[in-house]
Parts: structure tokens; C-alpha cells; sequence
């Protein structure tokens, strides 16, 4: 290939060329494909990376690891936080990640080098805005003319080096990415067919986003087990980014996975069999991805597509929420044939127990049951799970140990573990191993609950993956390495959400999220979402993201999620968030905490003593304390919480004016809650109000830790 200008080779890059020469003497197949990644550094892979339980191949290992202390900010420009903008700075790249850049030493390792400049200007306001979160730094630029070969030296080793005249490494990093992919591949966020399509005329494609891949093949599956009919080489647009195949028969039915060859930092160039990000459906334990049409006929339950969704909320305010976990809610009802407990198709029984229970609560104006995660999750067996025998007094600690002991082969999970975000859970399906089967029992649970007059929400989780790295249940970063997980200062995951961040500003992976969102409430008619730590996300993602969905269902979806302020995106530092104070004028609503926390007394998550001593308004505050609460709390407690259930009652509008306990006249932004305005929407419906969900102990639990014991032995007034 032809050589940047500035390109200076490197006796690392003459022996690497030797070993790419002898490879390609392997096959004329292998040298087109090196010919067309211009990058690539592996082998042509086999049908048995297909079979390969393992999962991942090392390769190349890397001699060593760094930080990604910089960042690209775009194609042209770095920046390294904290850098001394003395000597000079260089690129070095490596195809096989070889570089080793030690304090001390002239860097090795390496195919060759670019150097870039100081830049003195300012930065376009939107770059500006972008990388706001990153400290101060030597800001640098490539040279006009080295731009062209950036999409290649994507794929490879890149480390940034600060030298002496010499060639002395004074200090060196990694670089994290995302700015730069997200500007070369602009034109990847208008791909509209990413995953598996299928059609009459256009037989089976595949197409999958990994612009740092060297080598990126396909194999296809007869069935969930056995193994590989084919591999294939896929082609790579150097537009997009995305590796494309395509079949001419339809190949619905069958299953699929992607070999993808990449740098990996601190490991070296990896072979990762990898399920597609995109994935519609899956085998038992997501073991790989299923190949179909989702408008396909043979999907769809009788009458799907004549069963219109309950017309009960003309505006967002008249929503009622159900919170329902779809095993819980048939799995010890006996009124449930055996094989549908706990299961999607439990719904299907309108005359059982649970059913009968929902369509009453229907008739009585309940709007929407609100379903705790049904996409693909990752910590339950689909296969082989177990319920553990629990044993033990109520105050014994002895459940819990039996609870933990089994947790990682236990039936039951919340579901907060993203695996794949937009394929059915195949524990919820009566054959996990059939990809079919769980989208249709899910869309026959959706119908179900459309028929009793009820709304379908689903509670959706994007702002975490349940791992990431090379561990075997990461997708997305075993794909595109450092692209789509949050990273800190150091280039290491950001974990603020309790699990691997997702990196939600980053185009593609906000992409993954409204193409993901559009296909449930397009292709499984999901009449609502609950957004998980809903501002981990920028408002204007949401914001896109209500549009788009709208558009694809051709009618309006309501959105709701979590708009708590916390960790590395807290107050705006990266963007402005999907946030309680952050969303007003937005249509989106939030959990409001102000009402929440004084009806039962405390913060959400109080433990210990402070959860007992700390009454509510509905448990005995003031006037009936329980032995830990403070005898000599004033009346004007109780008042100040009274107030603060009014301004759940009053929407929580910032300039509604309240008269307030002490008879002023106070607009509810003005009133104080724990530092924060009480009232902070602009509208009704950007408020959720509640007192109790699956993060928190049920209401009947905290009335009995936090009232007096005499009153817990009252007896009904007959």
C-alpha cells in the first residue's frame, strides 16, 4: 500500500511486512482482503472459528499495556489532558499492536509514525461543547495531508508519544476513539438495515458497524446447535464503517454469528466470535443470533395485526402504571397450566387467577402494566436454571446465604443486564432453543393484555451492558473495542450505574438506541417506555428518540424514565442530561422522589438504623414515633411533609404557586427538596408520581419496619 506523507518506517514495520508477505502467499482471497482493509494483520479465518466455544482467539498478544489518557476530539484533532507541551508529539502505529513505548527509551514495535503539530486556535463551539469534561491539555492536530490515512490507522495499534529531539519517549498513552469514529463515520448514523434483513428479492443480508475491524466473516448456522454451514469474508464500506454479506436464498430460520479480527488494547489483535448487537432473536443462552423477517406471517399470532392497542390515554397524565415481573406473576399460580408458568404464554390463560386479577384492575382504570425487562438478559440460564429450596426463618440470615449460594444458576432475575437489547428473553419463552418461539409467545403476550384493555410498557435498560472488555457476555466491545462504553480520565469503563456504562453521546451507540426502541414499539406494538437511569442519556438522544419512535409506530409512544442525578455525567458535565431538572419543556416524564420520600419516610436507599428512625407521613412522623425515631421531632416536620405531597399533587410545575403551611405563598421551585427545586416540570406530564416499585422495599414492608409495634396490633374496627 502507499505510505502517508510524513510516514517513517520502522524496523518493527520491515519485519511485519515480511510476515504479511508470507501470509499472503496462503491464498489470492487473502491478499484481496489485506488489499482491501489496507490494514489488515490476520489470517483468513476458517468455518472453525465458527465452531470455536471459546469465543475469543488471541491472535497477536500485545506486548504490554497503556492508559487511553487522550483523546480524539475528531478526525484532525487530540487532545491529552495534563500533557508538558514540551518536545514534540508523534503517532505510532503498529498492525500487529506491537508498540512498545517505555519512559526512557526510543519506541519499538512500531510499522511506522505521524507527527503532529500544537495547535494554538480554538475549537469549533460543538467540538467544544462535546469534550467540555476533558481536563486541560496540549490540544494537537495531524497535518492536512495525513488525514486520508486515519480511517486505516484506525485499525490498528495507535499510541500517542511526547519525545525529545531524539526519539526519547518522555511519556506516552492510548487514545480514546470515539471522537474520530463518530467523525469519520458520520454516514453510518443514516444506515437504516444494520443486523439481519430478509426479503423476497434481496435473499439474506448482513450488515454489522466495526470500522476498527482488520477482518470482519460471517458464519452461518442450520440450527442452534451444530456446526457451521459456511464462512464468508464480508466487505467493508469505507463510507460507513459497516462490514456487509449477502445471500440469495432466504435463509430465514437458521442462525448466524460474526468472526471479527480487532486490536484490542492491553491484549493485542483478538479473533472474537461474537453474536450481532443487533440481534432480532437468539438460541438458548444467546449463543447465537437468529436469522428472520419479523413481519413475516408465521411470527405473528392470530390476529395481530387486527387487534388495536387500548385507546385509554389521550394525554400523559391519564396514565396508571402497573409494575409486573413476568415470571412472578404466573410462576406460583396454580390457575396456570404447568408449562406456561412463569412464562410469556402464561397471558394466554384469560381465565386464570392473574388474568382475571388484570382485567379487573382494567375495568377499574388502570391504563398500563408496566413489564420489568423482557429484552435478552444475561443472568438467567436460559436453560437448566434452578429455584433454590429456601429455608429459614423470617429473621434468619440463613435465606439470604441460600438465595447467594445459587444466584448465578437461579430462575429469577430482575433483568437489569442487558445482553441484547432488541431480542426477546428466552427464559420467559416454552423453548429457549427455537428462535421463534420468543418472539411470538411475547407478541401473544402483548395481544393478551390488548385484549383486557390494557397498555403494554416495557421497562428498557440502555444505559449499561451487563459486561464489557473481552468477557464472554460483552458484545458491543468485542466488536468496536472502547467505542461504545462510557470510559473515565484513564480510558478504563465508567461504573456509576452499578454495571459497564454505555456511552450514549456517541452516535452509534445512541443509534443502537432508537433503532432498538423504534423495532419493540413498531414490530411488538410496546405502548410505553421506562428508561432505566434515563439521565445517564443526553435530552437531546430523548428527544430524537421520541420523534423517531413516533414516526416508526405512526403513533404517539410515552416515554418515562429515571431522571436521577448522579455519577460521571452528574450536573451536565458531559452533556445536558435526560434529567429531572434537565427535561422540563420536554414531554418526558420522570420519577419524582419529592412526594415518594415523605410518604414513606427517607431516601430510597437508607439502610440500617436510619431506615427505621426515619418516619414518613403515612407511618407515624411526629405523631407516633417508634422506639428509634427522635421523641421530640416539631409538628412543623410533619407540615413540611404534608407540603411536600401537595407538590406531587400539583405536578410538580415549577411556577405553580402553592400556599404552603405556613400560609406564604411559594411557587414550587422554590421550595427546597435536599438542595434541589421541589417543583422542576413544566407540565404534568413530566412528572411520575409513586410510593413504591421494584427498587424499594413494597409499602406494607416499610409501614412494618418504620410504625410502632402497638400499632401493627391494632384490630379492624368491626
Amino acid at each position: 500500500m502507499r505510505r502517508p506523507p510524513s510516514f517513517r518506517p520502522t524496523t518493527a514495520s520491515r519485519r511485519a511486512g515480511r510476515w504479511r508477505r508470507g501470509l499472503a502467499a496462503v491464498s489470492v482471497l487473502v491478499l484481496l482482503t489485506v488489499a482491501r482493509v489496507c490494514a489488515a494483520a490476520t489470517p483468513v479465518a476458517t468455518a472453525q472459528a465458527c465452531d470455536d466455544d471459546g469465543y475469543q482467539t488471541l491472535l497477536q498478544a500485545a506486548p504490554g499495556t497503556l492508559d487511553a489518557r487522550a483523546y480524539w476530539l475528531n478526525r484532525r484533532f487530540a487532545k491529552w489532558p495534563g500533557a508538558d507541551a514540551s518536545g514534540r508529539f508523534r503517532l505510532y502505529y503498529s498492525a500487529l499492536g506491537q508498540i512498545v513505548a517505555h519512559q526512557g527509551s526510543r519506541v519499538s514495535g512500531a510499522d511506522g509514525v505521524l507527527a503532529f503539530d500544537i495547535y494554538r486556535g480554538a475549537l469549533a463551539a460543538p467540538l467544544a461543547t462535546r469534550f467540555k469534561y476533558v481536563a486541560g491539555g496540549v490540544l494537537l492536530a495531524l497535518k492536512e495531508a495525513d488525514l486520508a490515512w486515519l480511517p486505516r490507522l484506525h485499525r490498528q495499534q495507535l499510541v500517542l508519544v511526547r519525545e525529545d529531539a531524539a526519539g526519547v519517549v518522555q511519556d506516552a498513552t492510548a487514545l480514546q476513539a470515539a471522537g474520530a469514529l463518530d467523525d469519520l463515520y458520520a454516514a453510518a448514523g443514516e444506515v437504516r438495515d444494520l443486523g439481519v434483513s430478509v426479503s423476497r428479492a434481496a435473499g439474506t443480508r448482513f450488515r454489522l458497524w466495526a470500522p476498527t475491524a482488520q477482518q470482519v466473516m460471517l458464519c452461518v448456522y442450520a440450527s442452534g446447535a451444530g456446526r457451521a454451514t459456511g464462512i464468508e469474508t464480508m466487505g467493508f464500506d469505507a463510507a460507513t464503517g459497516v462490514w456487509s454479506a449477502r445471500r440469495t436464498a432466504d435463509l430465514s430460520g437458521q442462525y448466524y454469528k460474526y468472526v471479527v479480527d480487532v486490536f484490542v488494547r492491553g491484549v493485542g489483535i483478538v479473533r472474537n466470535l461474537v453474536t450481532d448487537p443487533y440481534s432480532i432473536s437468539l438460541t438458548t443462552d444467546s449463543r447465537r443470533s437468529y436469522i428472520a423477517d419479523l413481519n413475516a406471517s408465521d411470527l405473528m399470532p392470530a390476529g395481530w395485526n387486527r387487534t388495536p392497542a387500548p385507546r385509554k390515554v389521550a394525554a400523559q397524565t391519564d396514565m396508571v402504571v402497573y409494575e409486573l415481573h413476568v415470571r412472578d406473576f404466573s410462576i406460583n399460580d396454580p390457575t396456570v397450566s404447568t408449562a406456561h408458568r412463569g412464562k410469556y404464554a402464561a397471558f394466554t390463560e384469560s381465565r386464570s387467577n392473574g388474568m382475571l386479577h388484570l382485567k379487573a384492575l382494567s375495568d377499574a382504570g388502570l391504563t398500563d402494566v408496566h413489564l420489568l425487562p423482557v429484552f435478552d438478559i444475561a443472568s438467567v440460564p436460559e436453560a437448566g436454571c434452578v429455584t433454590p429450596a429456601i429455608d429459614g426463618g423470617a429473621a434468619s440470615e440463613k435465606q439470604q446465604a441460600i438465595a447467594t449460594a445459587g444466584a448465578a444458576n437461579d430462575c429469577f432475575n430482575w433483568g437489569y443486564d442487558p445482553y441484547h437489547f432488541s431480542a426477546p428473553e428466552g427464559s420467559y419463552a416454552t423453548d429457549a432453543a427455537d428462535g421463534a418461539r420468543r418472539i411470538i409467545e411475547l407478541r401473544q403476550m402483548v395481544l393478551a393484555l390488548h385484549r383486557i384493555g390494557l397498555r403494554v410498557g416495557m421497562d428498557v435498560v440502555y444505559n449499561h451492558t451487563a459486561a464489557a472488555g473481552q468477557k464472554r457476555k460483552s458484545v458491543l466491545d468485542r466488536i468496536v473495542p472502547g467505542y461504545y462504553q462510557r470510559l473515565d480520565a484513564a480510558g478504563a469503563v465508567e461504573q456509576s450505574t452499578c454495571c459497564d456504562n454505555t456511552a450514549s453521546e456517541n452516535l452509534m451507540m445512541g443509534k443502537l438506541i432508537i433503532d432498538s426502541v423504534s423495532l419493540w414499539a413498531r414490530d411488538y406494538k410496546i405502548d410505553s417506555f421506562r428508561f432505566d437511569l434515563m439521565a445517564h442519556q443526553p435530552r437531546a438522544l430523548m428527544e430524537a428518540l421520541q420523534i423517531a419512535v413516533d414516526a416508526a409506530s405512526a403513533r404517539h409512544v410515552n416515554l418515562i424514565g429515571e431522571g436521577w442525578n448522579f455519577g460521571e455525567v452528574a450536573n451536565g458535565a458531559r452533556f445536558v442530561q435526560a434529567s429531572q431538572l434537565s427535561l422540563n419543556g420536554s414531554g418526558i416524564g420522570t420519577f419524582s422522589d419529592r412526594a415518594r420520600d415523605y410518604v414513606r419516610g427517607g431516601p430510597a436507599a437508607e439502610s440500617g438504623v436510619g431506615m427505621v428512625r426515619n418516619q414518613g407521613y403515612i407511618n407515624g412522623l411526629v405523631y407516633d414515633p417508634n422506639p428509634q425515631a427522635p421523641r421530640d421531632r416539631p409538628v412543623a416536620d410533619l407540615m413540611r411533609a404534608a407540603d411536600m405531597l401537595r407538590v406531587g399533587l400539583a405536578g410538580s410545575i415549577r411556577d405553580y404557586v402553592l400556599t404552603d403551611y405556613r400560609d406564604a405563598a411559594t411557587a414550587l421551585q422554590d421550595i427546597d427538596y435536599s438542595g434541589q427545586p421541589a417543583g422542576y416540570a413544566s407540565q404534568p406530564g413530566e412528572v411520575v408520581n409513586y410510593v413504591e416499585n421494584h427498587d424499594n422495599q413494597t409499602l406494607f414492608d416499610i409501614n412494618a419496619i418504620k410504625l410502632p409495634s402497638h400499632s401493627l396490633n391494632l384490630k379492624p374496627v368491626p
